[in-house]
């Protein structure tokens, strides 16, 4: 390369002229248009549900909280929207509104391929409630998004809209993208679920009290038939939900605290509750994307299964925890011992032996918590008979987004812990967190030139990883882009990986 040229290339792009694979993005946005999105809208569902759409929009955070006075937000609790919520670099953000714009300017960011997703796309999935206008309106953009972008399929890959709230409409919406052309999904992590018991008194599902549904354990529906689908269609399931507007994210004056860790908040819900539902164990197979919010809430997450199996697995428990193991007559002699003369001990000995030994639960003997629990077992949905299983039921399934300035994307990497998981990277292109799109590959790649991880692993971070989460389910994923032949390659190397090797724990 010419000296010239090579002066001419931005930070990233000179990162990108040095390495010896590409870069596929897995986690790019782009900033839908409103107007083109309801001319869509209207054209497929008709003027009226173009109106019903608008109409719920208006009732949503972004459009209200301007409108109430200060007062009267404090008395609601009303969560702080964003505010200047898009980088103000004219060329990125219009990139980012024009997909024409953006694919040409992919080289300056040192990105071979993008999967783009969406940004209204989120609204949408959080803010519709009625289930009519909902369907309508997620099958309106996905044939936007697969219109917009069908001429660069080369190097850019949008995601389609897929709502998790119900089973049979998530499938049907499956379907539906799958026939636009579509192979990246976006679902909702979790859905809000009014609690059934305040029916009793609450006609208004809208205003009882509420749970979050991760689709695993314990859920509303069963989620098996939309896993199997997602199998038969060959899509990974991938999650960007937040928990703005969760209970402990209602400041009313300040965004960055109801912002903070919000998207690790809900993944961690949502791969708990894949992973104690026996989700992956059912569906070895299927692989899940958790985006946006980092690798450092998956590596704890990972080391507490390992810690909590480790001592609450029922062989365990029987062993160590039953309470009828414990032996109230030797306990009898170590208290008279140690406690003579103190008439308190002396006074209530045999009370306390008899049904007061547990000081959470008073009244109840030994007996009795040993009878009302004969079989219980917090993992009767998983098979694990030591540490292999769990990292077959979590690292093998797994990959975890992170941005380009987490310092915590090291641990992802960091064989000491013996917590290996894969993850992403994740650009957040035209979003407030990226000031400058030139510079983001160039960030990451500090990582490297500060002795946090190495090349190989950058390698696994910026196309390995991705290649994996999706090529893994279709082989043909990248096919017709300008990774095709890299991928496929890259797709029989990471087949050889095995993240079931795990230290002791």
């Amino acid at each position: 390369m010419a000296l010239k040229q090579a002066a001419a290339l931005s930070k990233s792009a000179k990162v990108k002229a040095q390495l010896k694979h590409p870069i596929v993005d897995a986690d790019g946005h782009w900033l839908e248009l409103q107007p083109i999105f309801m001319d869509y809208l209207a054209e497929y569902a008709g003027a009226k549900m173009a109106d019903r759409y608008r109409a719920a929009m208006e009732k949503s955070i972004g459009y209200n909280w301007y409108k109430v006075p200060a007062k009267d937000r404090d008395r609601a609790r009303m969560r702080r929207q964003a505010w200047w919520s898009q980088p103000s670099n004219t060329e990125d953000r219009t990139a980012a509104m024009v997909p024409a714009l953006l694919h040409s300017r992919l080289d300056t960011y040192g990105i071979d391929v993008s999967l783009v997703y969406p940004t209204l796309g989120f609204i949408v999935l959080a803010t519709v409630n009625d289930p009519e206008v909902k369907a309508a309106v997620i099958r309106a953009y996905n044939v936007m998004a697969a219109d917009m972008f069908r001429p660069y399929s080369d190097r850019l890959i949008p995601a389609a809209c897929i709502s998790l709230d119900e089973p049979r409409e998530a499938m049907a919406q499956l379907e539906h993208a799958r026939s636009l052309g579509l192979k990246l999904m976006m679902m909702n992590g979790t859905v809000r679920r009014p609690l059934d018991i305040d029916g009793d008194w609450q006609p208004d599902p809208a205003k009882r009290r509420f749970w979050f549904d991760g689709f695993g354990l314990e859920s509303a529906h069963d989620y098996d038939p939309v896993w199997k689908k997602c199998m038969e269609l060959k899509v990974a399931v991938t999650v960007h939900t937040g928990t703005m507007g969760w209970p402990d994210r209602t400041s009313v004056n300040n965004f960055v605290f109801n912002h903070l860790g919000h998207f690790a908040q809900s993944h961690h819900l949502t791969a708990r509750s894949l992973f104690m539902g026996g989700v992956t164990e059912r569906f070895p197979k299927l692989n899940f994307g958790f985006l946006e919010g980092g690798a450092g809430w998956a590596c704890n997450l990972y080391a507490d299964i390992f810690g909590h199996w480790a001592k609450r697995n029922r062989k365990s428990m029987e062993r160590h925890l039953k309470p009828t193991n414990f032996n109230r007559v030797k306990a009898r002699r170590l208290m008279e011992q140690f406690t003579k003369g103190n008439k308190y001990f002396e006074k209530n000995m045999d009370e306390i032996l008899a049904r007061n030994l547990d000081p959470v639960e008073p009244n109840i003997s030994q007996e009795q918590l040993v009878a009302r629990d004969p079989k219980t077992d917090d993992f009767e949905h998983v098979k694990i008979k030591g540490p292999k299983d769990i990292a077959r039921l979590f690292a093998r399934n797994f990959y975890f987004g992170c941005e380009a300035d987490d310092p915590m994307t090291m641990m992802a990497f960091d064989e000491r812990a013996g917590l290996r998981v894969k993850a992403l990277l994740g650009s957040d292109i035209s979003h407030f967190d990226v000031i400058d799109a030139t510079e983001v590959l160039e960030e990451a790649w500090e990582m490297v030139e500060h002795g946090l991880i190495t090349e190989k692993n950058f390698r696994e971070f910026t196309f390995t990883n991705v290649v994996e989460l999706h090529g893994g389910m279709d082989a043909d994923f990248f096919k017709g882009t300008v990774v095709e032949k890299a991928a496929a390659k890259e797709l029989v190397l990471a087949k050889k990986r095995d993240f079931t090797n795990v230290k002791a724990h």
